[in-house]
């Protein structure tokens, strides 16, 4: 097997001298692996929520243009990155072959099921066929392969609940991760999107660190995405609101907080334009951690400096250490947020 680079950048076609996630092209031929790579039996891609939210829309919801689009994207760039978001999600397969240097260094086998945790932004991948699209969960099951380099992380599936109940978990598993790393007993925690997939489990989390001193305020999008929330009691305050309305928003936030606002703001939505509610529902010298990829950073930092915002803002990376462990956790722990996921993305 011919020796590849730790971060994949032998699989680069152009522009050469960059690594996989912003290259235009990389090398998705999956007839030979490196040394230093996993090849994967793909099953289901769990495309990232501001991506498939933007090529559903490019679509007008019709499954074969979806589909049309997504098959495009990858025989132009050799990996799932959404051209107009820059995102990608993450997938869900078998371990086929392991690379001869990985052979002794891993925890894994032929035969495996994993959930890679990096990308497909950056991840190589072959599409044969898509077979199915689940709007409703972001996901699409396809026959195909991808590549696992090196660097790349994964979780194993675990045997105490079904794969996609953990992939659905898994493709989110930064933010309430995050979430525990961020929030402090007293604190009062914003979520706004608290009422999808990667807000429910930021609410749980946040509650759990706050503690009976501190608030958890979720706003969700829809009535029943707030019915849903209420019912599982993680938040103090639950609304539905419009996250692109930074002046509806303060006023809502200030009355349920006298006016002290948020100490950390944790923006899950998949929809642009939601910076600076964001920024201005935070106070001063508070943390706004912006999950959602369809975030622009250029808006939120001359926006926080438009207004004389001192805020910290804080990238969503989606790893942390331990991030698989803690979200799996919460499902495990959690009776009726399993519940919830089980009904909705398994």
């Amino acid at each position: 097997m011919k020796k590849g680079n730790k971060y994949g950048t032998h699989r680069v076609i152009e522009p050469k001298g960059v690594l996989p996630q912003p290259a235009n092209k990389i090398d998705n031929n999956m007839d030979e692996i490196w040394d230093n790579e996993i090849l994967i039996d793909v099953q289901t891609l769990n495309i990232d929520s501001a991506s498939f939210t933007d090529i559903e829309a490019r679509a007008n919801g019709d499954h074969k243009k979806i589909a049309e689009i997504m098959m495009d994207i990858v025989a132009k760039q050799g990996k799932h990155r959404n051209p107009w978001t820059g995102s990608g999600g993450m997938l869900l397969g078998t371990v086929e072959k392991i690379g001869d240097a990985l052979v002794d260094k891993i925890d894994l086998k032929v035969g495996d099921k994993i959930a890679t945790l990096v990308s497909l932004s950056l991840t190589p991948l072959r599409i044969d066929k898509i077979k199915e699209i689940r709007p409703d969960v972001d996901q699409v099951d396809i026959d195909g392969k991808a590549i696992l380099f090196e660097s790349g992380i994964y979780a194993k599936i675990p045997a105490d609940m079904p794969e996609k109940l953990a992939l659905s978990a898994l493709d989110v598993a930064g933010a309430p991760a995050q979430t525990a790393k961020l929030c402090r007993p007293g604190d009062t925690v914003l979520i706004i999107g608290a009422g999808g997939k990667s807000g429910m489990l930021c609410s749980y989390e946040a509650k759990k660190r706050v503690g009976v001193t501190g608030k958890v305020i979720g706003m969700c999008h829809s009535q029943k995405s707030t019915e849903r929330l209420e019912k599982l009691g993680f938040c103090d305050h639950v609304f539905a609101g419009n996250a692109t309305d930074p002046v509806g928003m303060i006023e809502k936030i200030s009355s349920l907080t006298d006016g002290k606002m948020a100490d950390i703001t944790i923006n899950n939505v998949n929809i642009p334009d939601t910076e600076m509610t964001s920024i201005l529902c935070t106070k001063n010298d508070g943390i706004v951690y912006l999950f959602s990829m369809a975030t622009s950073f250029t808006k939120a930092a001359l926006g926080a400096e438009g207004v004389g915002s001192d805020v910290t803002m804080i990238v969503g990376n989606g790893y942390t250490k331990g991030h698989a462990e803690i979200t799996l956790q919460i499902l495990r722990e959690c009776d009726s947020l399993r519940k919830v996921f089980t009904e909705l993305y398994s």
